[in-house]
């Protein structure tokens, strides 16, 4: 498929979400306060009219192109940055790379420019919110919704990905929706290229919540870290929380890096399983397990909907009160290596207020790039003592002589623990032995990401600073820990739930089935079925009888008596509802029921009866003297059935002479006014 062509966005998807005006303008506020580019004319052509939002690099505004008339988005450097050749560099790169993709679900760019100390980009203007705006205030969304939204960032990223870019940085603060329902992917800030290197040593570009692993761990980023973070943007708009948290941005790391990012029907238990599936697929741990690109998820998310009823599609998400957001990890960071290296977190309270390796207690900086520890203060310097030369060549003698201990104690004695990570046991040993060191205890754990057999961790960890002859402990991965789905057919709902925890699986969905074999609330069937092999955790969904079906008889306009002892025999329960309605029956008698006559009920199901009060009763119009047509649009209008009473003498008449009921007087609804013609 050819990813330009794959999707617009329905508008009305946007409406759908019910987002207040206010939230939809969210986006355009002016959050202007005494900022100096307000009211001035960049490269005197774009007027720069209010601050719409600042982000990590640069400053959002509203603007008018004052040669073409036309509001746009004016994308301005951070003047502090703007001094720095790498990130002037890539930010010219998203102008160029942006301008290649030509996709209605990307923002456009029109212009790239510069005067003075702000660079900025021209970009077509959205009035909306953004999807961040839209979770503040509603919180979860429906399926439905969810995947409306989810289907055009897709197609806007297989469309990057396929001209050969890779986006870094999905997160739903870049995910805009238009007034109109157009939902555009914005900011390529952090965009890179496919077929370049794209390992980095000194540190992670990105926002902390939405990081592949990958990408913590090497720095290495292609396609597949943005199917990632759209699979945790997924689980986001269908939970309404992002699955991973933690009191600092290094803890949410470390998450991403060691735990899966569990099932949406966790969160909300009625969720379909197919949707579980599809969050897994997205954030699976492993890369290689993960679809290839955006293209490859937006084919397995349509599969998803088109497996999916109206019903589960419509389901409304849990009510959640939309909580205050503190968006500082939702901010483009620059996040050190060290950071982000797979190692545990530090638990020892004599650590002091955390901060370590010249970085803030919680890990990362906050601005747009790392800051040099300031420098320490001079030391004073005193006059030294003129030495002679025999001094001078003890002193000497004493350097080379402690020198060389201190090399002996530092570096002789000590070495580093291998890389081991993802090499076989057998391999792991050798290198541990080429290395001087012994292998220590070998465990095992499952790992959904690491191959059987292969080391998972080692401790102390790889490149950790180790005494020479020293052990190193080994986990290996044992492979994905899996469960054989057992068989609940046939037990209690409760039961079966009871079951699949035990065998550490999650209850799932609920649906009803009718069925002749099998009791009224018990399991009929599980999906997937009984003997699958799934991994620990997932989600099943359960179909749990009915009973068997029962055809619902038609009681409408019996005797109340009569209809109860007949929906009883039907196997039926029956309940009479309060009040009662004019009908065209007589008072006391069934007006009408529930379920409709002719449907399927299980058996014991209710059927609730409402009786009638009798018809109402309508004032009869005074046709007598109209034309029979008139007459009996008077006369249908008002409720009544009509029948002509022509005679002989009235065959070739056109003139009402006589009603049955008089005009003034009241008749039954639907009941029939005979009109006499002559």
């Amino acid at each position: 498929m050819y990813v330009t062509d794959a999707l617009q966005y329905r508008p009305e998807s946007a409406r759908r979400l019910g987002v207040s005006v206010a939230a939809r303008r969210l986006a355009c506020v002016d959050t202007t306060l005494q900022d100096p580019l307000v009211g001035q004319v960049l490269d005197g052509r774009y007027r720069v009219e209010a601050r719409i939002a600042v982000g990590g690099m640069a400053t959002v505004y509203r603007a008018v192109d004052t040669r073409l008339d036309r509001v746009l988005a004016l994308k301005v450097m951070h003047p502090t940055l703007a001094t720095d050749a790498t990130f002037v560099e890539r930010f010219i790169r998203e102008a160029k790379s942006v301008a290649r993709l030509d996709h209605p679900n990307v923002v456009q760019v029109f212009d790239q420019g510069a005067e003075g100390a702000y660079v900025y980009l021209a970009m077509e203007y959205i009035a909306g919110c953004t999807l961040r705006d839209v979770l503040r205030e509603r919180g979860a969304l429906r399926p439905r919704a969810a995947l409306d939204i989810l289907e055009p960032v897709l197609a806007a990223l297989g469309a990057a990905h396929r001209a050969g870019f890779v986006h870094r940085d999905m997160k739903p603060e870049n995910v805009l929706i238009g007034d109109d329902g157009r939902v555009k992917v914005a900011d390529f800030g952090l965009v890179r290229a496919v077929n370049t290197v794209t390992s980095t040593t000194g540190a992670v570009l990105g926002t902390v919540s939405y990081l592949a692993p990958e990408q913590i761990e090497h720095g290495t980023a292609d396609p597949r870290v943005d199917v990632y973070a759209c699979g945790v943007l997924l689980y986001e708009m269908l939970t309404g929380d992002k699955p991973h948290d933690g009191d600092s941005p290094a803890a949410v790391l470390y998450k991403h890096l060691h735990e899966d990012v569990p099932p949406p029907s966790a969160a909300v238990p009625e969720m379909a399983f197919e949707l579980d599936e599809l969050v897994a697929a997205a954030t699976a741990r492993n890369p290689e397990i993960r679809p290839h690109d955006a293209v490859a998820l937006l084919s397995r998310a349509r599969e998803a909907r088109e497996a999916l009823s109206a019903d589960q599609l419509d389901a409304a998400p849990p009510q959640a009160l939309a909580a205050e957001h503190d968006n500082a990890e939702d901010r483009t960071s620059v996040i050190p290596r060290a950071l982000t290296m797979p190692r545990p977190l530090p638990v020892n309270e004599d650590e002091g207020d955390g901060a370590h390796d010249g970085f803030p207690a919680d890990g990362v900086h906050r601005t747009s790039r790392l800051t040099a520890p300031p420098p320490a203060p001079p030391r004073s310097r005193l006059p030294r003592p003129r030495r002679g030369p025999l001094a001078i060549v003890v002193a000497v003698l004493l350097v080379l002589g402690v020198g060389t201990g201190v090399w002996y104690i530092n570096s002789g004695q000590f070495t580093k623990v291998p890389p081991l990570l993802s090499k076989t046991e057998a391999q792991a040993r050798d290198r541990l032995d080429d290395a001087g060191l012994d292998v220590g205890k070998v465990k095992h754990a499952y790992s959904d990401t690491v191959e059987r057999g292969k080391v998972i961790s080692t401790d102390p960890g790889v490149g950790d600073r180790i005494r020479k002859n020293d052990s190193v402990s080994l986990t290996v991965s044992d492979g994905p820990d899996t469960v054989k789905l057992p068989d609940v057919s046939g037990y209690r709902l409760d039961k079966a739930r009871t079951l699949l925890e035990d065998e550490g699986l999650e209850p799932g969905m609920v649906t009803r089935a009718f069925s002749g074999e099998v009791a009224k609330g018990f399991v009929i069937s599980t999906k997937p079925g009984s003997g699958t092999t799934v991994r620990a955790g997932s989600a099943v969904a359960l179909v749990v009888s009915k009973g068997s079906p029962v055809d619902v008889p038609d009681v409408t306009g019996d005797d109340l008596e009569d209809a109860k002892a007949e929906l009883t025999e039907a196997g039926l329960e029956v309940k009479v509802a309060d009040g009662r309605v004019n009908s065209e029956y007589d008072s006391g008698r069934v007006a009408r029921q529930t379920p409709d006559p002719g449907g399927r009920a299980a058996e014991g199901d209710t059927v609730t009866l409402t009786l009638s009060k009798g018809p109402r009763m309508i004032e009869v119009p005074d046709v007598v003297g109209d034309s029979v047509d008139d007459a009996k649009r008077k006369l249908e209008d008002a409720g009544f059935d009509v029948d002509e009473d022509r005679g002989l003498l009235g065959l070739f008449g056109d003139t009402v002479k006589k009603q049955s009921v008089d005009g003034g007087d009241t008749a039954p609804e639907g009941s029939t006014i005979k009109i006499t013609i002559r």
